[in-house]
């Protein structure tokens, strides 16, 4: 279970204290509701200071949670990586700035390019109080996604739940100049057919544009979970603050963040040899995972106690991890 970094939650916390718990509630009702409907915004979705801090206290924490879940799977099969710069694209209150400083302690500099200025205040905000200076240094900028400026280059160039908000006719120019402009490219969309079908579309653009799939992919062929009822998606699960369970009515001290996603490169870095794609079947003495392979295939591995090392391997396993495990022998 992933808990929210200290000065994250501490800053969250100072930020959002001084409003009304009500009044944040209700407009977390209605952000959750026009979330699940998944079209495309025609106008924006954060009308209001309330809005902004009901979006802060009701997605900042998850999208930390799938964003780290997600960077820490790159950082394990590319540990040369070491980026310098970041550029978070649609980047709200800075989620994946937080989440990248935490993976990679080598970034210098970080920009976050929103529309919506209230966003971005709060954003500063809640950076001021960051223990990385990458974070207290990052800066803001009014950023529209579509046919406009190019973005900057970087090391790491990120977008997280933005792809599904945008006009269908927008989303491939910003995927390949993400790919243009990005040493490392990562998309995160929700964990839903739809969003599983929307990373897809990025991840064919991305390697036609040269890029290698670094994850959760170990390869850049076909992805083998692309029709019928199933689709690929993973889960990170966050510890909920008091105020967390606060706005959304909640009584669980956690939450499940499902999300779908695709990290490329351009350096060739090698993927992992394989990723469990659903949480692992444990029964006395037997493991068996849903494995995506490298040559495009998926497969099921049945481990059991006669396998020794690798049994106590695999039961340690969960959902999204390599299999092999990165960095040991098979």
């Amino acid at each position: 279970m992933a808990a929210l970094p200290d000065d994250l939650r501490v800053s969250l916390e100072q930020v959002l204290r001084p409003s009304s718990t009500q009044e944040i509630a209700r407009s977390v009702e209605r952000l959750i509701e026009r979330y699940r409907r998944g079209t495309a915004a025609t106008e924006p979705i954060l009308r209001s200071p309330t809005d902004v801090a009901a979006y802060a206290a009701y997605r900042m924490p998850a999208t930390f949670a799938a964003v780290r879940a997600a960077l820490a799977r790159v950082a394990e099969v590319a540990p040369e990586f070491r980026p310098r710069t970041h550029v978070d694209v649609g980047g709200g209150t800075g989620a994946a700035v937080w989440a990248a400083a935490e993976t990679w302690p080598s970034l210098e500099s970080a920009e976050v390019l929103e529309q919506v200025s209230q966003v971005m205040t709060l954003g500063r905000r809640l950076a001021e109080g960051a223990e990385a200076p990458v974070v207290r240094g990052a800066r803001w900028r009014r950023y529209v996604v579509g046919p406009g400026p190019t973005l900057p280059e970087a090391d790491l160039v990120t977008m997280s739940y933005v792809l599904g908000e945008l006009p269908e006719a927008h989303r491939a120019g910003i995927v390949r100049e993400m790919a243009a402009r990005g040493g490392v490219v990562a998309l995160f969309e929700p964990g839903t057919p739809a969003g599983h079908q929307r990373v897809l579309a990025a991840r064919e653009l991305l390697v036609e544009q040269g890029m290698t799939v670094l994850a959760p992919c170990p390869h850049s062929a076909a992805c083998p979970i692309s029709g019928g009822e199933d689709w690929c998606h993973f889960a990170a699960r966050v510890t909920r603050s008091v105020l967390h369970r606060q706005v959304k009515a909640a009584s669980l001290g956690y939450e499940d963040e499902k999300f779908s996603y695709v990290v490329a490169a351009r350096t060739a870095w090698a993927p992992a040899e394989g990723r469990v794609v659903r949480h692992p079947l444990r029964r006395k003495g037997l493991v068996s995972l849903r494995v995506c392979t490298a040559d495009g295939g998926l497969t099921t591995e049945t481990v059991s106690k006669r396998h020794g090392e690798t049994y106590r391997r695999a039961r340690d396993l969960e959902w999204g991890d390599a299999w092999p495990p990165v960095g040991e022998d098979g």
